[in-house]
């Protein structure tokens, strides 16, 4: 039993990496085989009689850290100078409007048409209207460098918006003047945590001279993640916050405290550091896509009560992005296109709280987005021609 999983394990997620390497080539989003994948294996599992436990508890729990690393991941390799300054102000914009649009838009259909209590329909709306970074960044690798840097923004930053706007109306059954203040006061909390942590975890990955060091970093970096979400605090930001200070300590050398750092030694050490969270935010978003498969069943995939909203919904995301990126003046082909939903919307999704969870938003409504949006981005990266190749 122990060795046949092992087996199973190691062949899929080396599928996995050979749909990850050839995902330039074949221009097939990694996200739709990885869930193919995932749904065969539990159909020949179930063929070969071969017992598989209940995995639903382990989904919310890879989801999580799979968007930590995802998140840190993508700030890590993101340059902040004065020259990136309208780039990110540009992606920031471009990353909340559709967000709000989209998940007010959703909203506002559900209350007028199904007759639910607004806020009821707009804890149930956000995840749908969130860009996926775990699916967006590693797409936009064959991109030029300006547009796989405003991915990479705008997704990650459409992740910490949406996960900040999610837990806003969900974890408040009262929405006033109070609610406002108290959340400014978390966000400025949330703050001054991510700068101490972010000052003291860069000072141990210089100053560790064991052999294992970047592992205890990043423990202690999903811990902190951790503590700060068990006080509902929009811990996403502290990620986002340490990967782009240890990524670009040399823009930061002039400073005394940094200059303590030895950032000339340091940079080494955060290649390193780079490299592992690569390789790990790989390894547990395969491990996500794959489980999230093997738990799809195919009349949720082909439920035509479901089909018509999950076609509008997704028509609706490209035609705002790409209304969006118009206003910005930002180039459409290839940018439009590269707005998939996935595992930041699944994970929301089963956040939602059982009193406040709605007939309307179901899990096949969510699987159809997915692979439509991943779809949509598939047929776009196809046409897309880099002017460097």
């Amino acid at each position: 039993m122990t060795i046949s999983i092992i087996i199973t394990l190691c062949i899929l997620l080396l599928l996995a990496y050979v749909f990850d390497i050839s995902a330039s080539k074949t221009k097939i989003p990694s996200v739709i085989l990885l869930l193919v994948l995932g749904f065969i294996a539990k159909r020949l599992s179930e063929g070969l009689h071969f017992s598989v436990p209940n995995l639903n508890p382990v989904l919310p729990i890879l989801g999580t850290v799979g968007l930590i690393l995802i998140v840190l991941e993508g700030s890590l390799e993101l340059e902040i100078n004065r020259s990136k300054v309208p780039l990110i102000f540009k992606s920031s914009l471009v990353a909340i409007f559709p967000l709000l649009i989209i998940s007010f838009g959703l909203a506002y259909y559900l209350h007028l048409v199904e007759q639910l209590p607004l806020k009821l329909a707009l804890g149930s709306a956000i995840p749908i209207g969130i860009i996926s970074s775990a699916i967006a960044i590693p797409s936009a690798r064959n991109l030029l460098n300006n547009e796989k840097d405003f991915i990479t923004y705008e997704s990650s930053l459409s992740d910490i918006f949406g996960v900040i706007l999610f837990n806003f109306i969900t974890l408040n059954d009262n929405i006033g003047t109070q609610t406002f203040g108290r959340f400014v006061l978390e966000l400025l909390i949330m703050l001054a945590i991510s700068f101490i942590a972010t000052i003291l975890l860069a000072g141990l990955l210089n100053k560790i001279k064991h052999h294992i060091k970047f592992v205890p970093i990043i423990i202690l970096v999903l811990l902190i993640y951790g503590l700060s979400k068990l006080f509902h605090l929009p811990a996403l930001i502290f990620i986002l916050l340490f990967g782009l200070f240890i990524g670009n300590i040399d823009e930061l050398r002039h400073l005394k405290l940094i200059q303590r750092l030895h950032p000339v030694n340091f940079n080494t050490e955060v290649h390193r550091f780079r490299e592992i969270t690569t390789e790990l935010a790989f390894l547990i978003r395969a491990l996500f896509f794959i489980l999230f498969g093997c738990l799809i069943e195919m009349p949720e995939v082909l439920n035509s009560e479901t089909i018509i909203l999950a076609l509008c919904i997704t028509i609706g995301i490209f035609l705002i992005r790409y209304i969006v990126l118009k206003i910005f003046k930002l180039p459409a082909n290839p940018l439009v296109f590269i707005a998939p939903r996935g595992l930041i919307t699944i994970l929301l999704f089963l956040s939602i709280p059982v009193s406040q969870q709605i007939a309307q938003i179901n899990k096949s409504l969510i699987i159809q987005v997915i692979i439509l949006s991943a779809l949509v981005m598939m047929i776009g990266l196809m046409k897309y021609q880099n002017p460097k190749n």
